[in-house]
């Protein structure tokens, strides 16, 4: 536990606007286990919010850094190219679920990322229009929170947005949304607040992450892509959370094998611990920005690069879209069997699992009991997030390279606490 000292020192030298979890400091950390100052050993489910899918300090990933460290750890790509951004853009373009040849450009937060996908779709339509969903999460600057779908905590006090930004109902079945219900919300907003014409992109998460891990259902996803077909509007898929294996698939686009987006933004496990984040998308859409238009200082940063060329290999190396798959379909009957009464939903794909907590006799959210969950699970080893618009969900986010027996463990863990509270 966090000294009071160490406390102190934190509220002196940090904002109250970054909240934090844990109270304790993190001393080190291997793979799935982490370990605080007085050398306490925790389980991360939470794995630095989806980035560690192949886990702390994945040897792998290392030896790529420690390379690129004896070489050269910045230049700014857009001043003086290295080859490995190339290669790495290369590796992207022929693995994403994109009609055509595609292109990449490399950023460093996802934030930065969907921001850019944006100024892209709107310099190849040549509109100013981009419709987001409720329940949406896609990053914390102004542009980025204009089309975040939940206000608590992130954008309170911070208006006003920037303008041209709407929103439609996300289909989420639990809570009374239906596909043919939010398909009708983007329909109203043709009718009310701004004409297809006008829309340069439609920017979804195929799961959505904060949000609540809600799976974007198959026919949702298709009706959006005849939508934007009719209509000539660009389909941005924000697989900042659900990429990288952590669906059970390297792009959770895929599951929908009949639908292309236009546009991707990825980041979080793309960079393996490093700072990295990437738009992809459709060659000539990719081409719309002028020379000088796209980029960063540390854009594409070298040794975020060579973590994520080691970060694609490890993937297909250790089999992470089948063992996600695995371990997904392990928590899910662990979650089952506690049938615990006020467990309202358990669902996502691969390793993006989420349960849901809500009274049985009302169905209004129960944030109290996750909660407790999270901070009980805490207090005996094991690090879980919280997440949704109510914030009554419990999200499941272990590295994918967790061990077996410990994978087990937390299991049998987590089933202890969920039939004690």
């Amino acid at each position: 536990m966090m000294s009071s000292e160490t406390e102190q020192r934190r509220l002196a030298a940090t904002p109250r606007g970054v909240s934090v979890m844990c109270d304790f400091l993190v001393a080190g950390a291997e793979n799935a286990t982490l370990w605080d100052e007085q050398g306490r050993e925790y389980t991360d489910f939470a794995a630095g919010i989806a980035v560690l899918n192949t886990g702390h300090r994945h040897p792998d990933v290392i030896a790529a850094v420690r390379e690129q460290l004896d070489k050269f750890t910045h230049t700014a790509f857009q001043v003086l190219p290295y080859e490995s951004y190339l290669t790495l853009a290369e590796k992207l373009n022929q693995r994403a679920p994109i009609q055509g040849a595609v292109k990449t450009t490399f950023f460093t937060t996802g934030a930065e990322a969907v921001e850019n996908a944006v100024k892209i779709a709107r310099a190849a339509t040549g509109r100013p229009g981009v419709i987001a969903f409720s329940g949406a999460f896609h990053g914390r600057t102004q542009m980025t929170l204009a089309l975040t779908g939940k206000v608590a905590p992130y954008k309170q006090g911070f208006g006003p947005f920037p303008g041209s930004v709407y929103h439609a109902r996300y289909p989420n079945a639990l809570h009374g949304v239906s596909v043919a219900d939010a398909l009708e919300s983007i329909e109203e907003l043709f009718r009310v607040d701004i004409s297809p014409q006008q829309v340069a992109a439609i920017i979804y998460e195929p799961v959505q992450g904060e949000g609540g891990f809600y799976v974007a259902p198959d026919e949702f996803v298709r009706a959006l892509r005849q939508l934007c077909d009719k209509h000539g509007i660009l389909l941005i898929a924000d697989e900042i959370q659900c990429g990288f294996a952590r669906s059970g698939k390297l792009f959770a686009s895929e599951y929908v094998p009949d639908v292309r987006p236009d546009l991707m933004t990825l980041a979080k496990g793309l960079g393996g611990g490093l700072p990295l984040s990437a738009v992809c998308g459709r060659a000539e859409v990719m081409d719309a920005p002028a020379p000088g238009a796209l980029g960063g200082t540390y854009a594409g940063n070298p040794l975020a690069i060579a973590a994520a060329l080691a970060v694609l290999q490890v993937i297909d190396n250790e089999q992470l879209c089948q063992r996600s798959d695995r371990l997904g379909t392990q928590l899910t009957e662990t979650l089952r069997a506690c049938a615990h009464p006020r467990l309202a939903e358990i669902r996502g794909r691969g390793s993006m699992i989420a349960a849901e907590f809500c009274d049985p006799d009302t169905g209004q959210p129960d944030a109290q009991l996750a909660r407790e969950i999270q901070q009980q699970a805490r207090q005996e080893g094991l690090l879980l997030l919280t997440c949704g618009v109510y914030g009554n969900v419990i999200r499941f986010l272990y590295p994918l390279t967790i061990p077996d027996a410990q994978f087990s463990r937390a299991l049998a863990l987590l089933e202890t606490i969920l039939r004690r509270v």
